[in-house]
């Protein structure tokens, strides 16, 4: 029989991309103002978890491509690191994306794309899995591709015979009422939950004076 561990070592791994627009379509934020760290702390205390790191990935825009935006993670990034969280960002792609209008006609813009990212989450959840370093992995998406890694989770515990727990942490509100990851453990992030770890500092980029 498998004991389940009364200090459950838990790691964090967050989708930026997919956080912030979880929080913008569930409360109406504008741009990334979560406080990473604080919100990684606040799940595992709720569920009574022991936070031993969390992890943060995120596409970020080329300089030449969007400077605002670039300037933003910059320093969002830098502020996330010094707080020892370990930051994953690769470079944005992007491509002409063409869709059809209500009126049958079709319009083509410019989307930048994350390339990798889902990749590089589920490598290192699986990688340090395998290293014995957590026993829950907290998976801040409700990308439904990461159920394979849940899967093969199950497989790696049975192989150590030791407990190991896959959950998934996404905002949930009446605007926003989305299923968790498939074969994890579903933990919903209400508005005041989330408030309460909103990262004071707005890194956005000033308007120039003009004065």
């Amino acid at each position: 029989m498998v004991q389940e561990p009364s200090n459950k070592r838990t790691v964090v791994f967050v989708d930026g991309q997919n956080l912030f627009h979880a929080a913008k379509e569930a409360f109406g934020y504008g741009y990334p103002n979560y406080d990473v760290y604080a919100l990684a702390k606040a799940v595992c205390n709720m569920q009574k978890w022991n936070l031993v790191g969390a992890r943060f990935y995120t596409g970020i825009p080329d300089i030449t491509d969007n400077k605002f935006w670039h300037a933003f993670w910059s320093k969002k990034l830098l502020t996330i690191s010094r707080q020892g969280v370990h930051v994953y960002s690769r470079s944005l792609r992007y491509r002409n994306k063409r869709v059809k209008l209500p009126d049958g006609t079709y319009m083509t813009f410019l989307t930048g794309e994350e390339k990798g990212i889902d990749v590089r989450i589920a490598i290192d959840v699986i990688r340090m899995a395998h290293r014995k370093a957590y026993d829950v992995a907290l998976i801040f998406s409700e990308d439904e591709d990461f159920s394979e890694v849940a899967e093969e989770i199950r497989t790696i515990a049975q192989e150590q015979a030791r407990w190991i727990k896959v959950a998934c942490a996404y905002p949930f509100s009446p605007t926003h009422k989305v299923r968790g990851i498939e074969k994890t453990d579903w933990i919903k992030i209400d508005k005041s939950t989330y408030d309460a770890c909103i990262d004071p500092r707005d890194y956005r980029p000033k308007p120039k004076s003009t004065h």
